[in-house]
């Protein structure tokens, strides 16, 4: 790839985030809908730390990796929505350091890869539980549960690194505009002056090895789940833990596929649009759909909150009685 030569141009301090512009009168409104999914994303991921933290029933290797999952959620949605939303309020008019930009995209590709590693992580996890009940103490117990939260933490930490390490190298001399709603690795590639082949290849090799294997494992690993959820006999459990895997499958697919078509398959201009809006679900539905299919829909999940909240009452009453009595 040819990049321009621009010697005696300065190098730019800032970028400017297009996002999504054309809405007229309904910015308002996509900034309400943004807003409400921010707020529901923080919401439902934060009560689910607060329930496996609070309640010792769900010191479980399964509820250690959910509520690191949920950390991450969070993380991820305060890392792009809250400068998404100040975009859109003013019109796509707002501007961000190129230091900033590349952190932001630092802590993006770092949280994104600690999921893909965590999701096959915990489909494992479903395995060994699912079709190897007698052996799930020995296989997977607290210990081996952290150690698996560490490494997803580590790895990620690492390819990451030497991506940020890349990006810290590149020269900005203009032209300013990012085709996106936060700082993806492809748009900021497209604004750099110096040569960007080997940070386009590192890329894409991170991204095959980050992407593919969690998700070929996540895949075999509820393969194995269904197959012997067809082998149950009662038909009522069957269709109960169908279901719930399933839904586990179809937000696990939309988050791999997603990422799959924009980080690894080739990068073209007339699919630039098309990445911009598929960045949306991994970006944006994904940590608000997670919460929501993984936890809030668990029975053992339902049991603690009402616990959780039973317990506060009988808190509040006591108080309330001591405040009477002085």
């Amino acid at each position: 790839m040819e990049k321009r030569e621009q010697k005696n141009s300065t190098d730019i301090t800032e970028f400017h985030l297009v996002g999504f512009v054309g809405f007229g009168d309904l910015q308002i409104l996509l900034f309400c809908l943004l807003l409400l999914t921010y707020i529901a994303t923080m919401a439902g991921n934060i009560i689910i730390i607060l329930l496996v933290v609070i309640d010792p029933r769900l010191h479980t290797p399964m509820y250690l990796f959910l509520s690191n999952l949920s950390c991450l959620e969070i993380c991820y949605s305060s890392n792009i929505l809250p400068m998404m939303l100040t975009n859109v309020l003013y019109g796509g008019r707002r501007t961000i350091s190129v230091t900033g930009c590349i952190m932001q995209h630092y802590l993006f590709g770092l949280f994104g890869s600690s999921e893909c590693f965590l999701l096959a992580a915990m489909s494992y996890d479903r395995y060994v539980a699912i079709c190897k009940p007698l052996y799930y103490t020995i296989l997977m117990n607290n210990r081996v549960c952290l150690q698996l939260i560490a490494g997803s933490w580590i790895n990620s930490l690492l390819v990451m690194g030497i991506v940020l390490y890349l990006m810290c190298q590149l020269k900005f001399c203009g032209p300013s505009e990012i085709n996106h709603f936060f700082c993806e690795l492809n748009p900021i590639l497209k604004l750099a002056c110096s040569d960007t082949r080997l940070i386009e290849l590192v890329t894409i090799l991170i991204s095959v090895v980050c992407i593919l294997p969690p998700f070929f494992l996540t895949l075999l690993s509820y393969s194995y789940i269904i197959f012997n959820i067809m082998r149950m006999s009662s038909v009522n459990s069957r269709k109960k833990a169908f279901s719930t895997c399933s839904s586990h499958l179809m937000v696990v697919s939309i988050f791999y596929s997603t990422l799959m078509i924009v980080y690894i398959l080739p990068k073209t201009d007339g699919l630039q649009n098309i990445n911009k809006t598929l960045s949306l679900f991994y970006t944006i539905l994904t940590p608000l759909f997670n919460p929501l299919i993984y936890s809030l829909r668990n029975r053992e999940m339902k049991e603690a909150h009402s616990r959780t909240v039973a317990k506060l009452y009988k808190i509040k009453v006591i108080l309330k009685k001591n405040h009477m009595n002085q």
